[in-house]
């Protein structure tokens, strides 16, 4: 009498619960792990206040969206607004100037300024932020 062996299963391949375990580390570590660069020296980011009071007084330099400057309400060419910028930090070294952006101002635009003015002797600058209207 003859009895049918039952057909010979595929053997089992031990790599399947190897690669599961490696997409589960890889699945932890890109949750855990962080994607940035760090500082190499301790930062303590900048903190913005909404609705502080700014001191009177001082300078208003205005850049328009297309880039375009005014200094306390004229607007000048920018060799003429760091001219004015220039002799009145020199007369007043403590001179508050506030730097109010247009929104969509390109901050290729802005940062330049602020740099100047530092190079120029400003101690207080602030960055004018109004927030968008809900």
């Amino acid at each position: 009498m003859r009895i049918p062996r039952p057909a010979p299963r595929p053997a089992w391949d031990p790599i399947v619960p190897l690669i599961d375990v490696v997409f589960f580390l890889l699945v932890f570590f890109l949750l855990v792990g962080r994607m940035d660069a760090t500082s190499p020296f301790e930062m303590a980011p900048p903190i913005a206040t909404t609705g502080a009071p700014l001191p009177g007084g001082g300078a208003t330099l205005t850049v328009a969206e297309d880039g375009a400057l005014a200094l306390d309400g004229a607007a000048l060419p920018p060799e003429a607004v760091a001219a004015l910028l220039r002799d009145r930090l020199a007369a007043d070294p403590s001179l508050f100037i506030r730097v109010n952006a247009h929104r969509a101002a390109e901050l290729r635009r802005v940062l330049p300024l602020i740099a100047q003015l530092e190079a120029m002797g400003a101690q207080d600058v602030a960055l004018v932020v109004t927030p968008e209207a809900e």
